[in-house]
């Protein structure tokens, strides 16, 4: 699992290093941070939407994991229970930014893909060029919300590793065509969550992730009936 743990210990040192930062940064340049880094999110999530829209063999499957996904989410109410428990250890706006952070580290071609590689042929690229972008972007969360971000570390690291032990059996169905739907569904929470940053649109990205659990049940019924 050496590429989960290059990983996870390149969000500790950047959410370290960009808390470090925080403290001499005055506060109309946290507020410009604190944007930027809605805007990011807002275009990261665009971007993956627009690459792979296009390849989409059920156009209409994305609506119908963000309804039922969302649905599901609303009623179990992740976003509020999340929050609570944020809320308990920061008096910042920590939950918004940690939602974010585990949404971009997680949520993502690399980060699913990269730990089945890493099991089955020893080939840890994936996971090294994601643990850089995360290095990156673990900086910029964390000089805008403080070192609560390295929270989704842990996370990343039970995400990442729970897909490497089970990489023998999932792999037979991580398709293109499953990692496309997947894609697109993860793109639209990223954006969800860069509006909520910016202050557009709260739309409590944590309540709507079961839909990314929806292409994957439509394929193995797909699978089932072939």
């Amino acid at each position: 699992m050496i590429g989960t743990i290059v990983n996870t210990v390149c969000i500790l040192v950047g959410s370290l290093v960009g808390s470090i930062l925080k403290k001499g940064i005055k506060e109309e340049y946290q507020t410009a941070l604190f944007t930027a880094m809605g805007f990011a999110a807002t275009a990261l999530g665009v971007n993956a939407i627009v690459q792979n829209m296009p390849n989409s063999e059920y156009p209409i499957l994305f609506i119908v994991s963000l309804s039922i996904g969302g649905l599901v989410g609303t009623i179990i109410d992740f976003d509020g229970k999340f929050k609570k428990v944020v809320d308990r250890f920061s008096k910042t706006d920590l939950s918004k930014g940690l939602s974010t952070a585990i949404l971009l580290f997680c949520i993502g071609t690399l980060s699913i893909l990269g730990p089945v590689e890493s099991a089955l042929h020893q080939n840890h690229t994936y996971l090294f060029t994601n643990a850089t972008l995360d290095l990156v972007t673990s900086m910029a969360l964390a000089a805008t919300y403080g070192i609560g971000i390295a929270f989704a570390a842990v996370v990343l690291f039970c995400w990442q590793g729970a897909i490497y032990l089970s990489a023998t059996y999932i792999a037979p169905f991580l398709t293109n065509e499953l990692m496309t739907e997947v894609s697109i569904v993860g793109g639209i929470l990223i954006l969800s969550s860069g509006l909520s940053i910016l202050g557009i649109k709260d739309s409590k990205s944590l309540n709507m992730l079961p839909a990314l659990f929806v292409p994957v049940l439509w394929f193995l019924i797909l699978a089932v009936f072939k």
